[in-house]
């Protein structure tokens, strides 16, 4: 059935509300933008499941991360994302897996900023199958999205043990950071003009979890220049993100550290440590009179409470083995998100069946 997006889907624009970082009290309901959950509130605007739309934004032509995704439970929305929910024509998850197979570029205004109105939104063309066919289909990928979850929540429970571990630990000691580790910058390298190639780790990579932009075959790179999984890197300008690399091997740029633990201080305890200076380094950033904050090299000479060595010891192995287990857990949701998005296609065009995708996806989970 050809059809467009308005016509199988109800609009709630009309209810959503931005409110200002400034104005917004802290608390456990998610606070929505046009990518994704932006912060957590103390009050909510929807109750249920909603497909929530990018109205503007250069992710939007882009498309560094998905512009529809589902939003469940009970949540805020601000004005830079459409929320919309399937009528009886269709599947609500289903019309988030069709647009992100639909080139939407000739729908979007704005030669600076894109923006997708809601008229151009209602407007998108959308060839759909049955709603039996759709449901099917739901079903089969949802699978995948499941064991994604579960693994993320495998990722935040060990992390929050980690640090918890940590943080009980700590005591009168402290260290500068720069003794727990090197903190190695990275290069500027130039992008390909053919697309192919390496790929390098930006601050947008790091945030989002995404592989990174290509740069050319034939540069060579330092070993210290270079994010395997399990590796620490340091965002030091922009987000001041702190984050563990779980895709393939890639080249990191000047705007992160790679964060390499020096004599015996393990990899888990860095990590802590960084965590916990982040929102110091965050107040620095924020006093700079530059457009993206910065700390600089100096601010890795401040102190850092850690615990003592008999505490380390004691808790070295749980420890690692927890990070060992996020890591395993982020890899394995790297390759079901492939497999999904690698079956999406097929099963839209119908160039295979739902039954074939059920075998494949059993055979891997």
């Amino acid at each position: 059935m050809r059809t467009t997006l308005g016509a199988v889907t109800d609009n709630f624009d009309a209810t959503r509300r931005p409110v200002k970082a400034t104005e917004r009290e802290d608390g456990p309901f998610p606070y929505y933008g046009a990518s994704g959950v932006v912060d957590h509130v103390s009050d909510y605007l929807y109750d249920g499941e909603y497909l929530l739309i990018a109205e503007d934004g250069e992710n939007l032509r882009s498309r560094n991360t998905p512009i529809a995704f589902l939003a469940s439970g009970q949540f805020w929305v601000n004005n830079h994302a459409h929320v919309v929910r399937a009528n009886h024509m269709a599947d609500t998850r289903f019309l988030g897996h069709a647009l992100a197979q639909t080139d939407i570029s000739g729908y979007l205004s704005g030669s600076t900023l894109p923006k997708l109105t809601r008229r151009a939104m209602d407007s998108i063309v959308l060839d759909l199958p049955p709603l039996p066919t759709q449901r099917a289909i739901v079903e089969v990928l949802g699978a995948l999205d499941d064991k994604i979850a579960v693994n993320q929540s495998v990722v935040t429970a060990c992390d929050e043990l980690r640090r918890a571990n940590y943080e009980a630990a700590v005591g009168e000691a402290s260290r500068p950071l720069s003794e727990l580790a090197r903190f190695v910058n990275g290069r500027a390298y130039t992008k390909s003009a053919t697309g192919t190639g390496r790929v390098v780790v930006r601050i947008a990579e790091l945030n989002s979890g995404l592989g990174g932009s290509t740069v050319y075959n034939d540069i060579e790179v330092p070993e210290d220049n270079l994010a395997r999984p399990g590796d620490l890197l340091f965002a030091w300008s922009g987000s001041l993100t702190a984050a563990r690399w779980y895709r393939p091997e890639a080249i990191v740029n000047q705007h992160i550290f790679k964060v390499i633990p020096n004599h015996d201080w393990p990899l888990w305890l860095v990590a802590c440590a960084v965590d916990r200076k982040l929102e110091d380094f965050k107040a620095i950033a924020a006093d700079k009179a530059t457009t993206m904050g910065h700390i600089q090299r100096r601010h890795l000479d401040e102190p850092v409470g850690v615990p003592d060595p008999a505490a380390i010891a004691a808790s070295d192995a749980l420890m690692t083995t927890l990070w060992g287990r996020a890591l395993a857990a982020e890899v394995e949701s790297l390759h079901l998100a492939d497999l999904r998005d690698t079956l999406l296609p097929h099963l839209m065009s119908g160039r295979i069946t739902v039954r074939n995708a059920e075998q494949q996806v059993e055979g891997v989970l």
